[in-house]
């Protein structure tokens, strides 16, 4: 059963059959003759039938919850008694939202160095993309934004406050100030992330606050997009103060702190909620809250 209830998931991740198919390495006939032979198990109808793929029924939708639950388990128990038998090895899917991107080195190289068989795929996402990445198992955790209704949800392990300023070039307006208020920041051209990233909404919220209009000249969903444009002298960005500091040359641009009011939002590991954790989950944990201490002594 559990080799079926990982093709529902498969179907569940992709929304289509093909896809759903080819990504699960079967093909559609192998894919359709799981799902119906589950339905018959189940005695109920777990997708939406029509000529292509219409979503899940309600008890669909709830034999995916047992799926993922079911899935994770196994999947966790092979990798434990693997690990007890060769040590750390296997593969890690990490995501990130971008701003944390140049940071992610100092999580994992340890994890790198001492653990020759562990294989590391990273990858850029949304917050939103993240959390549903981890639900659908299809990553192992992401780093991202620690808010309250994420950890309702996931566990997280804080790794470092995210706080915000302008990026201009030498010679632009404001350029010459020690710092900027988030009103203040509005008043030149700005470009922006997109609007279905996190610290995009988390901007927008900080200059509404202010009683700043926002009207971005330029959208991207790439931070280096934006990094680039600014070198011009045409343009500013809001960017997380680390995120320029490790972008940036000096003299090229200039960081600028926005203040009045000065915020900051936790940037941590997220994880499943669920015990016990995979081994290379676990190990990836162990290594954030070593980065968090780290952290807590360089800021004191």
């Amino acid at each position: 059963m559990l080799d079926k209830l990982a093709l529902l998931l498969a179907l569940a991740r992709e929304r289509h059959f093909g896809r759903a198919a080819e990504s699960a390495g079967v093909t559609q006939p192998t894919l359709s003759s799981a799902v119906k032979s589950l339905e018959e198990q189940f005695g109920v109808l777990l997708v939406e039938r029509g000529s292509r793929f219409q979503g899940f029924t309600p008890e669909g939708e709830r034999i995916l919850v047992w799926a993922r639950r079911l899935v994770s388990d196994a999947r966790t128990m092979r990798e434990e008694v693997q690990a007890l038998k060769k040590g750390l090895f296997g593969h890690i899917r990490l995501a990130a939202v971008p701003t944390a991107l140049p940071f992610l080195q100092e999580l994992v190289n340890p994890i790198a160095t001492r653990h020759e068989a562990v294989r590391l795929t990273i990858l850029s996402m949304t917050a939103d993309h993240i959390l549903k990445s981890i639900d659908n198992l299809e990553i192992d955790a992401g780093v991202s934004y620690l808010e309250e209704s994420v950890l309702a949800r996931f566990s997280g392990v804080p790794l470092y406050e995210e706080r915000y300023c302008l990026l201009v070039a030498p010679g632009s307006d404001l350029a010459d100030q020690s710092s900027v208020s988030w009103r203040q920041a509005a008043t030149i051209p700005l470009c922006l992330l997109t609007p279905d990233m996190q610290h995009r909404r988390i901007v927008e919220r900080h200059l509404r606050e202010a009683g700043a209009n926002i009207a971005p000249r330029l959208e991207s969903n790439s931070l280096i997009v934006l990094h680039t444009h600014v070198r011009t002298g045409n343009w500013a960005t809001i960017m997380p103060a680390r995120f320029a500091e490790t972008v940036d040359q000096p003299g090229l641009l200039k960081a600028i702190p926005i203040v009045e009011p000065t915020v900051s939002h936790t940037i941590g590991l997220v994880t499943t909620q669920r015990e016990p954790l995979p081994p290379l989950v676990a190990q990836l944990v162990s290594e954030a809250k070593v980065f968090q201490k780290r952290n807590a002594a360089l800021a004191t």
